[in-house]
């Protein structure tokens, strides 16, 4: 069980206040370049694998980086590495300018890759600085709010923490996906990487430093599997992590602009970008708004698993939905389903994490549980588009996608759900 310290509730608030401001502005960053950035290859006429391994770079960074982040925020506590984390990712979209730019010099055949350019090279590594600073502004954003809390109203907070962060995604898919159509990719890139910058301002002038001290030896990711071994639980909770990563950050957000594109779906004036940026910007403010009311629902059961299960049933039927009615108003209808079960799903998952990890292990572990999340991110976007264009197609490809999600229902609610640890960890803990 994670350290029970007594901080009032406004303490809690501002902490958490203070917390939810840096994130939310880089949430907002992060959206802002996301709709542009599956329709790369018809701009910089790179392949579909080029295009993939763009899509997936900051998480395959952010992926080796958890558990490093983790280590240094349990020893040196969260603002300073959160505050690195913040300007860090705010030099990706300033990236993405100089890539728009830079000439369509060859570089040369790589295998599987195929052929590499400067563009795409720049692109890729733009992706994997926002990785690296992302690791530290999630993780440490989890540890600040989980050692402040307690049991009883952890889930609430957990929630608030991470709807805010939602939030500020949608806000920022829907302005990227207008500026892009009504603009341009630059404008887009600028507005993101400015947004960034201010998260970071604002994380530097408010965040406070309450967690720090722990003296473990540092971890690395070839040592997760021994973590997991000593935390069982934490290999459940990280299954559905994967799977809820997988699906929406890795599967919905790389395809959904080809769908609109290649199904010709249409929504007033927009285009495929301005489309998927209205539509993702929807599924994310069900997602965050889900978040904050299944965090306080969790303080009030038993047993924060319960809520899983109708978060992953609604996350299937959305799924089926998207495979087989291929309409604007399905569409929107389904991504409301699929984000609100993973609103649902997030909050009870990662509340859980916290009730079970010691105070001094919490940049840790919440680093193995990112992992987790970030294998489905980076397996995602890598299978996303070779998947609908040259493999399954749209149809069967949303088919399993939705036979995965229900997978999480024997493997990761029902383990949960006769596991004794984890229904003490509800309100009656003590």
């Amino acid at each position: 069980m994670s350290e029970e310290l007594i901080y009032s509730t406004a303490e809690i608030r501002t902490i958490a206040l203070a917390v939810i401001a840096g994130v939310f502005f880089g949430g907002v960053a992060t959206g802002v370049a996301f709709p542009t950035l599956p329709l790369l290859d018809e701009r910089l006429v790179i392949s579909a694998v080029i295009l993939s391994v763009i899509l997936s770079a900051n998480r395959i960074a952010r992926l080796f980086m958890n558990t490093p982040a983790g280590t240094i925020i349990d020893r040196v506590g969260a603002r300073t590495p959160m505050i690195f984390g913040l300007f860090t990712q705010a030099l990706a979209p300033f990236g993405y300018v100089v890539g728009l730019h830079a000439p369509p010099t060859d570089l040369g055949t790589v295998p599987i890759l195929g052929d590499v350019s400067l563009p795409g090279v720049v692109f890729v590594v733009s992706r994997l600085f926002w990785g690296v600073g992302s690791a530290f502004v999630f993780i440490g954003a989890f540890a600040t709010i989980t050692y402040v809390t307690s049991a009883d109203n952890r889930g609430r907070w957990v929630g608030y923490m991470r709807g805010g962060q939602s939030l500020g995604f949608p806000t920022g898919l829907v302005l990227g996906g207008l500026l892009t159509d009504l603009a341009s990719m630059q404008t887009a890139f600028l507005t993101a990487g400015i947004l960034a910058l201010l998260a970071g301002t604002v994380a530097t002038l408010v965040l406070p430093d309450v967690h720090a001290g722990a003296d473990g030896r540092a971890a690395k990711l070839r040592e997760v599997p021994a973590l997991l071994a000593a935390n069982p639980t934490v290999v459940l909770i990280g299954y559905g992590n994967f799977a809820v990563r997988f699906l929406w950050g890795g599967i919905v957000l790389s395809t959904l602009a080809r769908y609109a594109s290649d199904y010709s779906l249409e929504l007033s004036t927009l285009g495929a970008a301005g489309i998927s940026g209205i539509v993702m910007g929807l599924g994310v403010i069900t997602s965050g708004s889900m978040t904050v009311v299944t965090g306080w629902a969790s303080d009030m059961v038993s047993d924060r698993t319960l809520l899983t299960v109708p978060a992953f049933l609604s996350m299937g039927a959305g799924f089926l939905v998207i495979a087989y009615v291929p309409t604007i108003e399905a569409l929107l209808g389904a991504i409301v389903l699929v984000g609100a079960g993973m609103g649902a799903a997030a909050p009870a998952m990662l509340a859980i994490v916290g009730d079970l990890t010691p105070g001094d292990e919490l940049g840790r572990m919440g680093g193995v549980y990112q992992v987790m999340g970030d294998v489905g991110l980076s397996l995602g976007p890598l299978v996303a588009i070779p998947a609908v264009d040259l493999w399954f197609g749209y149809r069967t490809t949303y088919v399993l996608c939705a036979a995965l999600v229900l997978s999480c229902l024997t493997v990761v609610s029902l383990p949960l759900l006769r596991d004794p640890d984890v229904s003490r960890a509800g309100v009656n803990a003590d």
